[in-house]
């Protein structure tokens, strides 16, 4: 992850990430609150790592793909995601009901160095429940290719975050 020059861009289709594991969800779930950020070292290990990407002038953005209703785990996620933003990713929402064209985006992946000359994919595996199993990583033009059609199609169809909130509230 740390390997980009430039940008990272992530999309995400699924409804539940690694459900067998993230604890932090699993509090929310069973007490209905997002334990503080003190309390969860992978979420303040991931901000250091956008904060100092944005220190460097590196971008980080993600549109993650969803529909309505919102499965627990999408509400959780979208409790996060402000803490994502404020340490300087772009997150943005689509939602699947409002964009038919969506449907064709059904894999997780991390377009890397998009507008450069030296671009790289990183697609993600999980299980069928959302557990993460890896990546692996690609430089195939033709993969490339179809990941910024994917990004450019995703970012049209998405709104940012602060504007899906207000209108799931």
């Amino acid at each position: 992850m740390r390997s980009f020059r430039r940008s990272a861009w992530r999309l995400e289709t699924l409804d539940q990430y690694n459900p067998r594991t993230d604890g932090d969800f699993a509090v929310w779930r069973d007490e209905g609150r997002l334990p503080p950020l003190e309390e969860r070292p992978r979420k303040r290990a991931w901000m250091a790592l956008i904060e100092g990407a944005v220190r460097e002038g590196k971008t980080l953005s993600a549109v993650h793909v969803v529909e309505r209703p919102l499965s627990s785990y999408l509400e959780y996620e979208l409790a996060t995601y402000p803490e994502n933003v404020a340490a300087g990713q772009e997150i943005r929402i689509a939602d699947r009901g409002q964009h038919p064209e969506l449907a064709e985006l059904a894999s997780d992946f991390w377009l890397m160095d998009a507008d450069t000359d030296r671009p790289f994919v990183l697609l993600m595996d999980y299980a069928p429940d959302g557990q993460y199993l890896g990546r692996r990583r690609t430089e195939d033009p033709a993969v490339i290719a179809k990941c910024r059609r994917q990004r450019d199609l995703a970012v049209a169809c998405s709104v940012p975050l602060e504007e899906f909130m207000q209108a799931v509230r």
